[in-house]
């Protein structure tokens, strides 16, 4: 198997993208670390993966947390980054600043406490991968924020793929996924809601979490691939230039 006998940690691990993620990986041979803040879905997500899977958890605002979690694996072969909070659009005039600053602590600072933890644990020929959005090139009304927040995710990408080499840094820049994300939505609107999206892409389709996992595993696998950031997103960006 592609992955036989690597050791991969994946933030965000517990739900989503993330732990399609870790099913891929561990049925590619890889021994999987997921990575969560929320205890009771960690034990959820390890119900249903392999016994060569654990979980930590962690809060990704806190550095000692992270430092932990990456002193207790030890040597790893790759990282993934998909952790983030669910964020409603809204203008910036209608936004506390404290309230701005917060929603970069997780999908952008969090990211940067990982990397910089894990970089140095990080095998020869091994990755690392993080988490962008679609919203960093096709933005909207009330998700300023949200464009600057993976636009920096981006930046970052490619600055540390110059900075870790040997090291790959690549990331993955999702369109609309179907996760629990979606969740907040209320049930009764959430079909419409993917109709619509749907209708917004080439391939007339919501992505699903497996998708993602095929592109992260895919970024793990080939090692001359770094700096990229890959779009998955169902043609989206192309269907709305």
């Amino acid at each position: 198997m592609a992955l036989s006998g690597q050791r991969i940690v994946i933030i965000g691990g517990s739900s989503g993208m993330g732990l399609a993620s870790a099913r891929a990986a561990s049925a590619a041979g890889a021994a999987v670390t997921i990575a969560s803040s929320d205890q009771g879905r960690l034990e959820a997500a390890l119900a249903g993966l392999p016994g060569s899977c654990e979980g930590v958890v962690v809060n990704t605002r806190n550095e000692a947390d992270v430092a932990a979690l990456f002193a207790g694996v030890g040597e790893l072969d790759h990282m993934v980054y998909t952790a983030g909070d669910t964020a409603r659009p809204q203008p910036l005039g209608d936004l506390p600043l404290d309230a701005a600053r917060e929603l970069f602590e997780v999908r952008f600072w969090g990211a940067v406490t990982a990397v910089k933890h894990a970089a140095r644990r990080v095998r020869p020929g091994g990755s690392i991968v993080l988490t962008s959005g679609t919203v960093a090139v096709r933005p909207a009304p009330g998700t300023a924020l949200a464009a600057g927040n993976a636009a920096a995710v981006e930046g970052l990408t490619r600055g540390l793929a110059a900075e870790l080499a040997p090291v790959r840094v690549n990331a993955v820049r999702p369109g609309a996924i179907r996760t629990s994300l979606w969740d907040p939505v209320p049930e009764s609107q959430r079909a419409a809601l993917f109709a619509t999206l749907a209708d917004r892409t080439l391939t007339k389709s919501i992505g699903e979490a497996d998708q993602i996992a095929a592109a992260h595993l895919y970024l793990m696998e080939n090692g001359f691939v770094t700096g990229t950031v890959l779009t998955v997103d169902g043609g989206a960006v192309l269907a709305g230039s």
